[in-house]
């Protein structure tokens, strides 16, 4: 594969969308001081300057209790409080790591709820809708008042205010159909709106890219408040993308659940991480997934949109939690790629997810358990933390090549003040043992280079997971454990390789699946 950038190659400006958001998992986990600490280094060695979690009005919140949540007696629950003290420390500990909240609003208190319906989580989050709209509206409008008193207007205007999460997916995140959904929708964005005209509402959040066209039509006709789209993506979605709207198949769900019934039935026993691996397994390794779902389906979704800023506010490379590869390089080299191949349909996007302090289905003992983190349960860089920080510190300048991401070696350029930067990557979602590939680029210059650096992520460099299982896949790492795997998994500067002749440099790459090469020359 060969890779040429004259002189004549155009520049646009670079889209670093990631950089707007980060994903998390829910509110109550931003009260640790583990988590805090793992925030700060995202924002400061990745430039990410929001967070988005599940839960605000998770019960662990406790922004509404009844005397019968202490005394259970009869006539206790006619005397009751509430407050959103937690809300607010959550927040205030996101903004002391230099971070600003994305707002989800999630998941209905119980006691404002319909039902007592609860979502296939840990937490165990109540997913209906609210029994009484008022009831729900005075609420919100309450939540919204304790936001302007407490940070002021200024600050305030500047978030955003993302109604619900995949609304789409019944069994996991809302008991109800798309048109409750709308509903919900509407008396939410109206009573943030009848508190401050200028605050920012949006949705849908859904997975896979769905209802986008429905969901704007919708607020239209009915004329509400929508000032941002917001949507989900991963390669390996359970259920579809743009192309499949309405209410989610439910009949998918079901033989899910009848499968399960005797998965384990003639399997070993184990831990269980073990047991979850064969009741989840990793798609990505074992059906053909498309790569590039994201990439088609995001245009779509930007003109769907209508002209409205368009913020994918999930995505990453595997949908399954537990996946072995999540841990992998695989998931850096999917990341780099799509983030690339999307930046013009997007004001901003969110990875899920920044850590593995997470804890959606289970708090994982084992260090490297599949989870979706950047960084593990004790602040160790995955792959793709290394990957996005070496691409957060490319140029503000993107080469414009058309070809380039196309074949299974990818490659991006990059030129700031003080030089070029170039990504190389060779993307797989099935990690298979294929012979390396080598990839040629020259790039034309102005003057010789002064320095010509690369960094790797690859088997050897930037391999944490490699690392921790060498030890035996201690559990329960000690903080010296942890900084010892950290430290031996650094992704260094090298000195390569390179020619420089009538006024082009070149050097040559050696890629085995899923590596991921920066080079920067200055």
């Amino acid at each position: 594969m060969d890779f040429v950038i004259d002189k004549n190659t155009p520049l646009k400006t670079f889209n670093k969308h990631w950089q707007f958001c980060v994903g998390s998992g829910r509110a109550e986990l931003s009260l640790r001081t583990d988590y805090c600490k793992q925030l700060r280094r995202i924002h400061d060695e990745l430039g990410i300057n929001r967070v988005r979690f599940h839960g605000i009005f998770h019960d662990d919140m406790h922004t509404l209790h009844s005397l019968k949540d202490v005394l259970p007696i009869p006539g206790a629950s006619r005397f009751t409080e509430q407050s959103f003290r937690f809300c607010g420390l959550a927040y205030d500990n996101l903004m002391d790591c230099g971070m600003q909240p994305f707002v989800e609003l999630s998941f209905m208190p119980s006691m404002l709820a319909s039902k007592n319906k609860r979502g296939l989580f840990f937490y165990k989050p109540n997913i209906s809708m609210p029994k009484n709209d008022a009831q729900w509206e005075a609420y919100i409008k309450d939540f919204i008042r304790f936001l302007l008193r407490r940070y002021g207007k200024q600050t305030v205007k500047s978030w955003f205010f993302e109604i619900w999460n995949e609304p789409d997916l019944k069994i996991a995140f809302f008991a109800g159909k798309q048109a409750d959904y709308f509903h919900l929708y509407e008396i939410t964005a109206k009573a943030i709106r009848s508190v401050d005209a200028d605050l920012m509402v949006g949705g849908p959040a859904t997975s896979g890219s769905r209802w986008i066209a429905e969901f704007t039509d919708h607020c239209k006709k009915r004329g509400l408040p929508l000032d941002f789209v917001t949507t989900h993506q991963y390669a390996g979605d359970p259920l579809g993308g743009v192309e499949e709207q309405g209410d989610s198949n439910e009949s998918i769900g079901i033989k899910r659940l009848l499968r399960l019934v005797s998965v384990l039935k003639d399997k070993p026993n184990g831990t269980v991480l073990e047991g979850l691996r064969h009741v989840m397994r990793d798609k990505s390794e074992t059906e053909d997934i498309a790569a590039d779902t994201f990439a088609k389906a995001a245009p779509i979704v930007k003109a769907q949109a209508g002209g409205l800023p368009v913020y994918y506010t999930e995505w990453n490379c595997n949908a399954i939690f537990s996946a072995y590869t999540n841990d992998t390089r695989k998931v850096a080299a999917y990341d780099v790629k799509t983030a690339l191949a999307i930046e013009d349909y997007v004001e901003g996007s969110s990875i899920w997810c920044f850590s593995d302090i997470f804890e959606e289905l289970h708090p994982f003992p084992e260090e490297f358990h599949g989870g979706f983190g950047m960084l593990s349960q004790n602040g160790i860089p995955k792959p793709h933390f290394h990957a996005l920080k070496l691409l957060g510190q490319v140029g503000e300048k993107r080469y414009v090549l058309p070809e380039a991401l196309d074949g299974e070696i990818g490659m991006a350029a990059f030129k700031s003040d003080n030089g070029t930067q170039v990504a190389l990557f060779r993307q797989k979602m099935k990690n298979l043992d294929l012979p390396a590939q080598k990839a040629n680029v020259t790039l034309e210059l102005d003057k010789p280079p002064i320095s010509v650096t690369m960094y790797r992520i690859d088997e050897e460099h930037g391999n944490p997971l490699k690392i921790w299982e060498s030890m035996g896949s201690t559990l329960d790492l000690t903080p010296e454990e942890a900084a010892d795997i950290a430290s031996q998994s650094e992704v260094n500067p090298e000195p390569l390789e390179h020619k420089y002749e009538n006024g082009k440099l070149s050097f040559e790459a050696t890629l085995n699946v899923n590596d991921l090469w920066f080079i920067f020359v200055e």
